[in-house]
């Protein structure tokens, strides 16, 4: 009797162990969930949150753009505001997450965003975040090459048979949206590929997840990205982009390894005019290129007549000038004016103001190189001025 008294007991102090620790679990999901569907509530709980949420590879942020961008694109306008409202506290500028709307009203349509934008201002009014305007930033720079590329896919396979969205996914789509600032480049690529997995579109899917990883996006990251989705859009979506991603993964790696031969970028093959809304005077530049990844380096040959120079810009790696031929200044915001001639080595460190360019009386070659960081080189700012120049 003793035995049987001491082993109910014991069994009593475990059940108010349970039930003590089922007290200091915190629920997360809605108190219906609990009353409708228990087993809903425990994997919401104990996985979902418990488990998926703080996984290393992806970072809050970046769940939360993921998270944010599949309920957009798939319509889930009841559950956007609490994700919203969870990205702000991950990090995530109420500009960026205008910006995710924006951007997936090209991709899932503009009903979702229009949608989504309701739901989103609800959270932006009950944090008194005042209205979200544009960034001022200058545009992000697409790499030239791959856009050529790109641009002449869209030209033979989309303009013959619809010119008019052909003209668009060149001029609006790609040459408006995806240079917007608001967004990283990196970003940009997160949600489109996000939002592509969940409406189940694994055919748009090798572009993107490319795109994506030119961008800075990480192979553990964007197989996490499939994995997180799962949750969000469903096993069936997440499963169907896994063997597209497979795919995605096993061209870059062949790629890195057969694609051994020395390239040689003429100099006269891509001769340009330096844009007028970055350089002041004639400047020609050659011999652009970029490296494949996993390499960010890129570059240029920069010939500037005398007088010629740069805006005001930065880039967020730093950037080497090696001095080809002639006079040259540089300087850097506060700083002194300094003369650069053949031979020398010019080091910018990264976010540094500044701009180079030639001597007033003597033309200047220099030779650029500078690291992207999430797809993006350089931040072009004001045009230098002539007293600036001259000082």
């Amino acid at each position: 009797m003793k035995k049987i008294a001491a082993t109910l007991a014991v069994s009593a102090l475990a059940a108010t162990g349970v039930e003590a620790e089922d007290k200091r679990r915190p629920r997360i999901a809605p108190e219906a969930v609990y009353d409708v569907a228990p087993g809903l509530g425990h994997f919401t709980d104990d996985v979902l949150f418990g488990n998926v949420w703080s996984r290393p590879e992806l970072a809050p942020r970046d769940r939360s753009l993921v998270t944010v961008a599949a309920l957009v694109s798939t319509g889930k306008t009841a559950q956007i505001g609490s994700h919203v409202a969870r990205a702000l506290d991950n990090g995530v500028e109420p500009r960026e997450i205008g910006e995710l709307i924006t951007q997936l009203a090209f991709y899932s349509g503009w009903p979702n965003a229009m949608s989504a934008v309701t739901e989103a201002k609800k959270v932006f009014d009950q944090r008194e975040i005042g209205p979200v305007g544009d960034s001022g930033a200058a545009r992000i720079d697409l790499d030239a090459a791959a856009e050529a590329a790109r641009s002449a896919a869209v030209q033979a396979g989309v303009s013959p048979t619809a010119p008019a969205l052909a003209e668009m996914t060149n001029r609006v789509l790609f040459g408006d949206l995806w240079t917007r600032a608001e967004l990283s480049a990196r970003d940009r690529s997160l949600v489109t590929m996000a939002a592509l997995i969940a409406i189940g579109q694994p055919e748009q899917l090798p572009f993107h997840a490319n795109r994506a990883m030119d961008n800075g996006l990480t192979r553990t990251e964007v197989a996490e990205v499939a994995t997180h989705l799962g949750f969000y859009a469903g096993w069936p979506r997440a499963m169907s982009a896994v063997p597209v991603i497979e795919r995605v993964f096993a061209s870059r790696a062949e790629a890195r390894v057969t694609d051994t031969d020395l390239k040689v970028t003429r100099a006269n093959a891509t001769v340009a005019k330096g844009p007028e809304d970055y350089f002041t005077g004639e400047v020609q530049v050659s011999g652009n290129y970029r490296g494949d990844a996993p390499a960010r380096i890129g570059g240029a040959t920069v010939s500037f007549a005398a007088g010629a120079r740069t805006a005001w810009h930065t880039h967020p790696l730093g950037q080497t000038l090696y001095i080809v031929s002639g006079r040259g200044w540089v300087q850097k915001e506060g700083g002194v004016k300094e003369t650069v001639e053949p031979g020398d080595v010019v080091w910018i460190p990264p976010t540094v103001r500044h701009w180079h360019g030639a001597s007033a009386d003597e033309a200047m070659v220099h030779f650029a190189v500078a690291e992207a960081l999430d797809g993006n080189v350089v931040t072009w700012m004001e045009k230098v001025s002539d007293d600036q120049y001259r000082r």
